[in-house]
């Protein structure tokens, strides 16, 4: 998280003061603030807590060197510092404190003020308002102030015992300052409590020594005897002790820059943000909607169902497959993880893959059949190889586009499924075979040891394979087919992108042809324009073609409820306003 914390406190000779702050650092240490140089030096304290590594490193500075480092700090002055060091948290040589996060290689750095001009600037604004105006009723709890320019501060004021101070006690605050509002806000409660508890550890600590010195020393009494005695005079320069005597312990510097390290660390992990441009995708909404679907049905599930249910019908995934299993393998990790292994190999990894498999023509062929909504029927033994062929194909077609059977022991009609996998002994009706809407892949033991050059590793386990494409309408080598079919291709066998920026432009190809699919949606569903209108807009959609046109209707089954409905509702509008006229 992109925030500073910081400890203040108000000094009743100079004000308003910053004693400690932490701050995040992404780019490398600034100068003295526990960098490499620093390594051979001593060592206060190292300990490991939370993946955070957090280092105090201390080097002994000459007088010279402490003056030279003061004068160039963006901090106060020294004349504006008290001489009991209540304005003041680390020595003149302390260097801060420096914690390291493995995981991000983000730096915590704690300093008494931060180095950055700008950042001590908002520092020392927060600071004052948080101590002056920006106060809650009772003086002490949190608020939260801010604007764009200075960023926006959650602030949690806090008195502390001193037997020493006018009225026992001095005023302290802790700060959260960043500049995402909405950031902070959302932040509130978790901030409220783990600040809370910083509070109320530093308050017991404080109370102890309060009531100690009180048992060896009533101050009360005293003063009451002393009243006409000048205050300040009285107090013989003890008016501003610091923090670490006033609870006693010497370490609490180093404690509270694990608090604001771990603080800031926690803060930013418990919340992400996800940027979304513009509305979501049509398989996004597919997806949702199916898993809609699927949740009502599981809600509405009866047993009695599941035995007039016929076993030997398989069922049908659509869209995003959702593995099943038994309870019985979800416990067990994996007993036969090397056979599991050994059969993954004969698998199809990328599009780009299957095409060197299977030939430049066959390949086309099959594909062609996948974009056009034809039934793609494989037959093999490997049910992992028949599997991973599906994943591959139905990344060409829109989610809701997608009906698959994996493995079926009979032949499944059409409208049921667009992928199906058969068994080899399963029997093909001959219309099918014969018929233009179907692609049979048949996968048979290879005559030769190799068929193709492999240009993976593993692809040496597809050798012992032959793929034999059929089909009642085979695609001519010189027909132009869809666009998309095309410029897959153009991509597919472009050396230069990788499987990884493949599959991005299959992505973005997709998104632009469902836009086109929607207008046509649109016009001639919707609108019900005639078809002299539908050509022109064809087109200007650039997608005149036979194949074009083909695909764009099949596509259109693909269309989300959501999408639909809405058209639907936009048109049906205009119509009531004007009856109700």
């Amino acid at each position: 998280m992109n925030a500073i914390v910081a400890l203040c406190h108000f000094c009743e000779l100079h004000g308003p003061r910053t004693l400690f702050c932490t701050e995040v650092l992404h780019s490398p240490l600034p100068q003295g603030a526990g960098s490499g140089d620093l390594s051979g030096q001593n060592e206060q304290a190292e300990e490991e807590e939370g993946g955070i590594q957090m280092s105090s490193r201390i080097r002994s500075h000459s007088p010279a060197e402490g003056a030279s480092a003061d004068s160039s700090s963006p901090g106060p002055k020294k004349s504006d510092m008290c001489e009991a060091s209540g304005c003041r948290s680390l020595a003149g040589g302390h260097p801060g404190y420096v914690s390291h996060d493995k995981e991000t290689s983000i730096k915590y750095v704690s300093h008494q003020h931060p180095n950055h001009p700008q950042l001590f600037s908002i520092v020392r604004q927060a600071c004052v308002r948080s101590l002056s105006c920006e106060v809650c009723p009772g003086r002490e709890g949190p608020i939260f102030f801010g604007d764009e320019q200075h960023g926006f501060v959650f602030s949690h004021t806090f008195f502390i015992k001193d037997s020493l101070a006018r009225g026992f006690q001095r005023w302290y605050s802790i700060i959260t300052i960043m500049m995402d509002r909405i950031y902070l806000i959302n932040s509130w409660p978790f901030l409220l409590g783990k600040i809370r508890g910083i509070i109320d550890e530093l308050q017991g600590k404080a109370l102890k020594v309060f009531e100690a010195e009180q048992y060896g020393c009533p101050q009360r009494a005293q003063r009451m005897n002393t009243a006409f005695t000048p205050f300040l005079h009285q107090r013989n320069g003890n008016a501003a002790r610091s923090l670490t005597s006033l609870t006693n312990d010497e370490n609490l510097w180093a404690c509270l820059h694990t608090s604001f390290a771990w603080l800031l660390k926690a803060c930013g992990s418990r919340l992400t943000e996800k940027l979304l441009e513009g509305a979501p995708t049509e398989d996004t909404l597919v997806q949702m909607e199916k898993l809609a679907d699927l949740k009502e049905e599981s809600e509405g599930w009866d047993g009695s169902e599941e035995e007039e249910k016929p076993s030997s019908q398989p069922d049908v995934v659509e869209g995003q497959e959702l593995s099943k299993c038994s309870p019985e393998t979800s416990l067990m990790p994996d007993c036969n993880s090397w056979n599991v292994a050994h059969r993954r190999l004969s698998v199809f990894r990328s599009l780009r893959h299957m095409r060197q498999v299977l030939g430049a023509s066959a390949f086309r062929m099959l594909a062609w059949h996948v974009l056009m909504g034809n039934q793609v029927i494989w037959k093999a033994r490997d049910m992992d190889l028949v599997q991973s062929a599906f994943d591959v194909l139905r990344t060409m077609l829109p989610i809701g586009c997608v009906r698959i059977i994996p493995y079926s022991d009979q032949y499944e009609e059409a409208y049921r499924c667009n992928f199906l996998g058969l068994s080899p002994h399963v029997q093909i009706p001959p219309h099918i075979l014969s018929s233009e809407f179907a692609v049979l892949v048949e996968v048979r033991a290879a005559t030769r040891s190799s068929l193709y050059p492999t240009l993976f590793e593993d692809e040496q386990s597809l050798n012992k394979y032959e793929f034999v494409v059929t089909s009642g309408s085979p695609v001519a080598a010189d027909r132009v087919g869809p666009t998309i079919l095309n410029k897959i291709e153009a991509a597919l066998t472009n050396q230069n992108l990788s499987v990884d920026v493949v599959d991005q432009c299959l992505v973005c190809l997709k998104e632009e042809w469902m836009n086109k699919v929607k207008v046509l949606f649109k016009f001639t569903k919707v609108d019900s324009r005639p078809k002299e209108d539908t050509q022109k807009l064809l087109s200007i959609l650039g997608a005149a073609e036979e194949d074009n046109v083909k695909l764009l209707k099949f596509w259109m089954t693909g269309l989300s409820k959501t999408y639909k409905s809405h058209l639907m509702s936009t048109v049906r509008s205009p119509t009531s306003s004007e009856s109700r006229n």
